[in-house]
């Protein structure tokens, strides 16, 4: 999936923290603390986020591959303390202790619990879960701040909206370059829901608090977008190098992510091919899209246009009741056990996915482009600028 980066994680849900290292970036990136503040603030947010998101504060630990604000080209590497862990250091210590926890024997549906149970031999629901949990996705958020400054540099710009939650079903937004991207980024910012229509993120809110009050949980779908993009990222040599592949695998590494499409999506199959493709327009000022129906993406590589990508996330399946399950020590019926959850993240969602769409561009970028500082990059893609 990734060519000229490499990016791990490491660390468990209510462990110490998270540990993340990404590796393969140039020198001279300026980055700052409030950039990862930001950006992991964003990912706390969204109306029905769970109260943990109160209490965790998401303070990046650098230990290394910046000096003085910028990369050095050495790996970066991260800390992300856990703000309860000093609760849970019996139950996650490495070493046996005088009075185990309580084994949970109940996988809950719809989780990696059962499935990773077996896989590695397991006999304690906690093993799994606390490694597949969706608190992973902050130390990918917190390395892809290093990403989208690279991107940034070269004059790429990433956003993303909720464009259904439930139900409920709002416009997907239609940016045509970086300038309305940061317009509408402004308002989407505002919306509890991070939703650009304020009609459907008002019901988006309703339909939140009707699930919580019936003790449920809702999905939807969000959409990243990105502007400035260069043109012929990717590649249409060979499968794995088709940057379509490449995005769509990795916005389904996203906890709870279903399905994944580009531009107008799966309405395509019942366009007629007249009007299903991205006709160019001739005039005074040259050669132009007239639609960006493909989203950005034509034979596995960037057009020029925006890259637009959807992706759909299913219902927690972590709600208060719990779900019908079987207990794996006895073989009877049970109930799924229960950990605090969100009633809804899909605005959270969309953070993570701009998050992996950077990753993917950037490795994208150097694999394209080639540099080992930030400079370099820059220089080469300015002498290789190629034209719509």
């Amino acid at each position: 999936m990734l060519s000229r980066l490499r990016l791990l994680t490491a660390g468990e849900s209510h462990g110490t923290g998270l540990t993340g290292i990404l590796d393969g970036i140039p020198a001279g990136i300026p980055l700052s603390e409030d950039d990862f503040a930001l950006q992991l603030r964003r990912r706390r947010g969204g109306h029905g986020r769970s109260p943990r998101q109160q209490l965790e504060r998401d303070v990046v630990h650098v230990q290394g591959g910046v000096r003085y604000g910028r990369t050095t080209g050495a790996p970066v590497t991260l800390f992300l303390p856990n703000a309860e862990a000093a609760r849970w250091t019996d139950t996650l210590s490495p070493w046996p202790v005088e009075q185990p926890v309580a084994r949970r024997t109940v996988p809950r549906p719809g989780h990696a619990d059962k499935a990773g149970l077996i896989k590695h031999d397991l006999d304690d629901v906690r093993d799994v879960l606390e490694r597949a949990s969706a608190r992973e996705t902050a130390m990918r958020v917190a390395l892809s701040v290093v990403c989208r400054a690279l991107l940034s540099a070269v004059g790429v710009e990433v956003g993303s909206a909720v464009v259904q939650v439930g139900d409920v079903r709002a416009p997907a937004p239609a940016l045509a370059d970086g300038a309305a991207l940061r317009a509408a980024l402004a308002r989407i910012e505002a919306s509890p829901v991070r939703c650009l229509d304020d009609d459907a993120g008002a019901r988006m809110v309703t339909a939140i608090d009707d699930a919580a009050r019936a003790g449920d949980t809702l999905g939807g779908a969000f959409v990243v977008v990105a502007t400035g993009v260069p043109i012929g990222l990717g590649s249409y040599t060979q499968w794995d190098r088709r940057l379509s592949a490449r995005l769509g695998g990795a916005m389904l590494s996203i906890h709870s992510a279903k399905s994944v499409s580009f531009g107008d999506g799966a309405a395509l199959a019942m366009t007629p091919g007249t009007r299903a493709h991205d006709a160019f327009v001739v005039d005074d000022a040259g050669a132009r899209r007239a639609s960006n129906h493909a989203g950005g993406l034509e034979g596995g590589m960037t057009n020029g246009a925006p890259v637009v990508v959807e992706v759909a996330l299913k219902p927690l399946s972590t709600v208060p009741g719990g779900l019908p399950s079987v207990d794996i020590d006895t073989g009877a019926a049970a109930r799924g056990l229960i950990e605090r959850s969100d009633v809804c993240a899909v605005p959270a969602g969309a953070i993570v996915g701009e998050a992996m769409v950077c990753l993917v561009l950037a490795d994208a970028l150097l694999e394209s482009v080639g540099g080992d500082s930030l400079a370099q990059v820059q220089a080469h893609l300015a002498a290789g600028q190629r034209r719509p």
